[in-house]
């Protein structure tokens, strides 16, 4: 009779441990589609404007189930050197040891620490950014667009909004603090990508 028992508790065990498995494992996976992904940012000049910048080359996944947003995470390095603000000389500005410092810092990091749903397509996604060599907490607000059938290649896709707004200085970049050029630097992601 003990048997019996120990193999029912094992037994019990193992579909509780694959039962397990299976919910980690229902989230999708996503491969970032750089054509349709865009990474802003806005920062004050002088008061007269918000400048707008962006980059161009960058690479990441995420996973994420619509009924289950606390299992989605995401993963994002970027490439400092694709920064542009359509004009040569602030470019090479911003890539300079003043700001960005390509040449020591090539890449800027974002890796989710949790994501949570806020309502019917909106949630929040805390996680860590990693810039100048100075890793700190972010948390960005998510708006869920669709997730559907991409007509033209018949692959699955998803797609997001998301917005943040972080002090420059705290990450050690503090050139034109406080003369006029904003600290505060907001960041605009428009997000799509590809099931795996």
């Amino acid at each position: 009779m003990k048997g019996v028992r120990r193999t029912i508790v094992r037994t019990l065990v193992l579909l509780t441990g694959l039962n397990a498995f299976a919910v980690a494992q229902a989230a999708d996976t996503y491969d970032i589609d750089p054509v349709h992904t865009q990474i802003l940012f806005f920062v004050s000049h002088l008061g007269y404007s918000n400048s707008e910048g962006e980059f161009h080359k960058f690479a990441g996944k995420y996973r994420f189930d619509p009924a289950d947003w606390g299992t989605a995470s995401v993963n994002v390095t970027i490439e400092t050197e694709s920064l542009s603000l359509d004009d040569a000389a602030w470019d090479k500005h911003l890539k300079s040891a003043d700001f960005f410092n390509v040449e020591k810092f090539p890449q800027v990091t974002f890796r989710s620490t949790r994501v949570e749903k806020t309502g019917e397509n909106t949630g929040r996604v805390a996680g860590e950014l990693t810039l100048l060599g100075v890793t700190k907490p972010v948390t960005l607000d998510l708006q869920f667009n669709k997730a559907a059938e991409f007509p033209m290649s018949k692959k699955f896709k998803s797609g997001f909004s998301a917005t943040t707004t972080i002090k420059r200085s705290e990450w050690g970049m503090t050139f034109g603090v406080p003369m006029g050029i904003g600290d505060e630097v907001k960041i605009r992601l428009e997000v799509e990508g590809f099931r795996e």
